[in-house]
């Protein structure tokens, strides 16, 4: 399995002094996700729970709809490999018989892409139709008390970040506050893949009562995945974009951005948030 941190020589500049040290690095090698033998998609990804990887991406693509949609996923030999080895860069997920297999394209975000692309209302619209485990309905709620403390779980919990500095992290929570999985990438996407893809093998997919924690904004993309995974909270640190705030509303998924100190600001379903 690839290493998730390297060692580099960089010059360090303080006070017009210059010196030479070495420095940790975050890894970022491409995994190939492919299914029952067919290339799918190449995401550039932090090595490291790339099952899980491979499984949360295709859930929330719309592919699987839970694990027992899934008869093996095993690495294969990359033709990168010095005489024909494994690299671990390449993954085959074999698919129950009767799942069809979707179309092909090796964009990483190959659903939204090849099917619409070419207006928000289209993309939302692809969204709902495949989602079976859309999140509107869910129950749900969560104190606002237990938002603001889950930023400083999360960056806790995220060990390569404190020594490099360079990952993004996706935490999984119950509404109580308690932190189920976390998960870091050189990707936002990836993290959350893994994430999600940690929960389907745990069988917690739909993953209802659930708030999903991203360290960065919040993109459609990001949005899209939670929906797909039938959680009812994604909150972040960060901004989100029009098309995620769209998304999340006609959704019924409670967004929650600028999750700073004890402030927030709830784009959509703010009845589940409690004060």
């Amino acid at each position: 399995m690839g290493r998730v941190t390297s060692r580099r020589r960089a010059s360090h500049l303080f006070d017009g002094n210059a010196t030479v040290r070495p420095e940790t690095l975050v890894v970022e090698e491409p995994l190939e996700i492919r299914v029952n033998g067919t290339p799918l998609s190449v995401t550039m990804r932090t090595p490291g729970s790339d099952v899980e990887l491979a499984q949360g991406f295709l859930l929330t693509e719309g592919v699987i709809a839970d694990r027992d949609d899934v008869l093996t996923v095993r690495y294969c030999r990359g033709s990168d490999g010095a005489d024909g080895g494994n690299t671990y860069n390449v993954l085959d997920v074999a698919l129950r018989p009767g799942v069809p297999m979707p179309e092909v394209d090796v964009t990483r975000n190959f659903y939204t892409t090849s099917s619409c692309g070419v207006c928000g209302k289209a993309s939302i619209d692809a969204v709902r139709l495949t989602s079976r485990h859309s999140p509107g309905d869910d129950p749900s709620t969560v104190a606002a008390s237990v938002l603001t403390a889950m930023p400083d779980q999360l960056r806790s919990a995220q060990k390569v970040f404190a020594s490099t500095g360079g990952l993004h992290g996706a935490a999984l929570f119950g509404v109580d506050g308690t932190m189920l999985a976390v998960r870091e990438d050189v990707g936002r996407h990836n993290a959350v893949d893994k994430v999600i893809g940690w929960a389907l093998e745990s069988n917690h997919v739909p993953l209802s009562g659930t708030v999903l924690l991203v360290s960065g904004r919040v993109s459609f993309e990001l949005t899209q995945k939670a929906v797909m995974a039938g959680i009812p909270v994604l909150a972040a640190v960060s901004a989100p974009s029009s098309l995620a705030v769209d998304l999340a509303t006609q959704s019924g998924l409670t967004l929650v951005a600028f999750l700073r100190g004890e402030s927030m600001n709830v784009y959509s379903r703010a009845d589940r948030v409690k004060h």
